[in-house]
């Protein structure tokens, strides 16, 4: 008797556990589907708000030029952006870390609406200005890094973010023929209420699916006490082999460039001669050749060669770039020249990040991280103004000269320089 009633306790024993394992697998498996629908959320969220950015940056030399702006006072309408933008990031950091990333996605979908409420109503320069404001909160673009960071595994975590440079590509081809083709056909201050009304359906998306708490409550104790920004931090991981050197390479290579990619708007109305929904299908065209470039070739290149060796074929097809940009004359020479500029920016952006979070310690990949993404934000601070005036007194080929002069000297230094790299191709 007492042998069939400890048979029958431990089958009841493990009924009930097959029960809790199930029961287990069933709310893993929910987790997991919950997880993939917020990612997918915030892969939307991000496209919209890149294509509403983009929308904007097409429409916005015409409007500027239509209010009697200059291609210097347009230089400091940019400035204004980047300064905002540069000196937010950080705050919006912080402001994620301590309310969540909800929070965080809503203040700058919010803000967004804000910004194109304020440009609407822009009819004179000092509103123009003022529309500048709310951008120091626009971040939709980090906010769906943060959320995708915080619910992927380190193993998932690199081939999901590299999916936000698909959003990305998506942003530049619709958003900017959109903003062309709405300011043709409709009026230059149609962009803007499309932008409005997107940015509030956008707030209403982070509101409803977007969690209140993203990350797993084991995880929360590591950011508490992370700086977002420090010149100390700065400073210690420019100390480690490498670093300084790759990162001065990644600042200036594409510097000159990066300088006429932000005059562009207003080159492509005076140089080229184009219209807003031609220069709309022109930027789209760059985001077609991001996406192919950034999907089948960088990849295939990172498997098949050493860092090394692609960080010189970076600074070689920049040095390229410039030559070709000192010669262009049509807008049918820059579409040729946009091939292989894509190609270097992608690849240079792609290795230098590449390089750097492995030169330092895996604690520190995350403050790497930040520091290689402040290059753009610092890049729009002190363009606009520079090209400008670099627009202004030597024209576009001067772009050109520079690129080429620049990084003819940073070729010859990587050819002769031992910068420690690990020599293996990229995984």
């Amino acid at each position: 008797v007492s042998t069939m009633s400890a048979k029958a306790s431990s089958g009841g024993k493990e009924e009930s556990s097959g029960m809790r394992s199930e029961t287990l697998g069933e709310s893993g498996c929910s987790e997991d589907i919950k997880r993939r629908q917020v990612i997918l959320v915030a892969y939307l969220i991000a496209t919209l708000e890149l294509t509403f950015l983009f929308m904007q940056m097409g429409v916005m030399p015409y409007l500027a030029k239509s209010l009697g702006l200059d291609s210097v006072g347009f230089g400091y309408l940019q400035t204004t952006f980047g300064v905002l933008q540069l000196v937010g990031g950080p705050v919006f950091g912080r402001f994620a870390d301590q309310f969540g990333t909800r929070a965080a996605l809503i203040l700058s979908c919010a803000s967004g609406s804000a910004f194109f409420l304020l440009m609407s109503i822009s009819t004179s320069i000092p509103l123009l200005f003022l529309s500048r404001l709310p951008a120091v909160f626009m971040h939709g673009l980090p906010g769906a890094q943060k959320v995708i960071t915080d619910l992927t595994t380190p193993s998932q975590r690199a081939d999901a973010l590299g999916k936000l440079g698909l959003c990305f590509g998506i942003g530049i081809i619709i958003g900017s023929a959109l903003g062309g083709v709405l300011s043709t056909k409709f009026g230059i201050f149609v962009p803007t209420y499309v932008g409005l009304v997107g940015n509030l359906i956008n707030t209403m998306i982070a509101m409803v699916w977007i969690p209140l708490q993203a990350k797993p409550k084991s995880d929360h104790h590591v950011m508490e006490h992370s700086n977002v920004f420090s010149i100390r931090d700065i400073l210690r991981l420019m100390k480690f082999p490498g670093v300084m050197e790759v990162f001065i390479i990644k600042v200036f290579a594409g510097l000159p460039i990066g300088l006429f990619l932000i005059m562009f708007s207003i080159i492509s109305m005076d140089f080229f001669g184009l219209e807003a929904v031609e220069s709309g299908y022109l930027m789209s065209y760059f985001g077609v050749l991001q996406m192919v470039v950034q999907g089948l070739v960088i990849g295939k290149l990172t498997n098949h060669c050493t860092e090394r060796t692609l960080l010189r074929l970076s600074v070689f097809v920049f040095a390229g770039v410039g030559l070709g940009m000192a010669l262009m004359r049509t807008v049918w020479h820059y579409c040729i020249i946009a091939v292989p500029l894509v190609f270097a920016f992608s690849m240079m952006g792609t290795i230098t990040d590449s390089i750097l979070t492995k030169a330092v310690p895996s604690s520190d990949t995350g403050t790497m991280l930040r520091i290689c993404a402040s290059v753009q934000p610092l890049t729009r601070t002190v363009g606009p103004t520079i090209g400008g005036v670099l627009y202004k007194q030597f024209g576009v080929s001067s772009f050109g000269y520079l690129q080429l002069i620049v990084n003819i000297g940073l070729f010859v230094y990587l050819l002769k320089s031992k910068i420690p790299l690990r020599e293996m191709k990229s995984q």
